[in-house]
């Protein structure tokens, strides 16, 4: 399973309508997101279910990767390829043995926990929050300092910067060595997700996989 460039974080919005939810995923996915997560922190497990089973076959037919946010459940119920773990989420470890067939992404907010998340052999990191974020309220930002610092501690593995990242900020993250970036609102949340996401995947440079 290759991992992209582009990470879209899906967040349902309170209130949102289930239909409008995945007709914006399915524009970002059509604008070039080519790594998708569900994140839906306060949705239970059966409505988490329903909605990724959705997502999983958007994701499905794109041949894009889909990850759920903190759930191993709900990942293997869904057919989900992986969990994203945060550090209060469930214990890598854990993760893989409950279902050792899930990639595993992580994410990390300072150099420490980057080398403890390298040592779990993760499909990914995700760095940051590089900007602060309303994603990751009372979180203070890690800044572009902390993605230099992963692009040299990680220099083997995919990893993605992200938090508050958006057509104005991605050339700084960029120019401090991030080729991949995951973002929330600044796709989701646009007026047309698809042209977001088009805008953004032209900021990143290529892989050497795809060069």
């Amino acid at each position: 399973m290759t991992l992209g460039r582009l990470y879209l974080v899906a967040t349902p919005r309170a209130g949102q309508p289930d239909a409008e939810f995945l007709a914006r995923i399915a524009a970002a996915l059509d604008g070039g997101v080519d790594t998708l997560q569900l994140r839906g922190k306060d949705v239970e497990a059966r409505a988490s279910i329903a909605l990724g089973e959705q997502v999983a076959a958007l994701a499905r037919d794109r041949g894009v990767p889909l990850f759920i946010n903190d759930r191993v459940d709900v990942a293997v119920a869904c057919g989900a390829d992986g969990v994203h773990l945060g550090q209060g989420d469930l214990p890598p470890a854990w993760a893989r043995t409950l279902a050792p067939g899930l990639l595993l992404g992580l994410s990390t907010h300072a150099p420490a926990q980057a080398v403890a998340a390298l040592r779990q052999r993760p499909a990914y990191l995700a760095a940051g929050p590089v900007y602060a974020t309303p994603t990751k309220p009372g979180r203070a930002a890690a800044g572009v300092t902390y993605l230099r610092e992963v692009a040299a501690l990680a220099p083997d593995i995919p990893w993605y910067a992200i938090g508050g990242i958006d057509a104005m900020t991605v050339g700084e993250v960029v120019a401090a060595g991030a080729s991949r970036i995951a973002v929330v609102r600044a796709v989701l949340d646009a007026p047309d997700p698809a042209r977001a996401a088009a805008t953004l995947l032209a900021a990143l440079p290529r892989l050497a996989v795809e060069a």
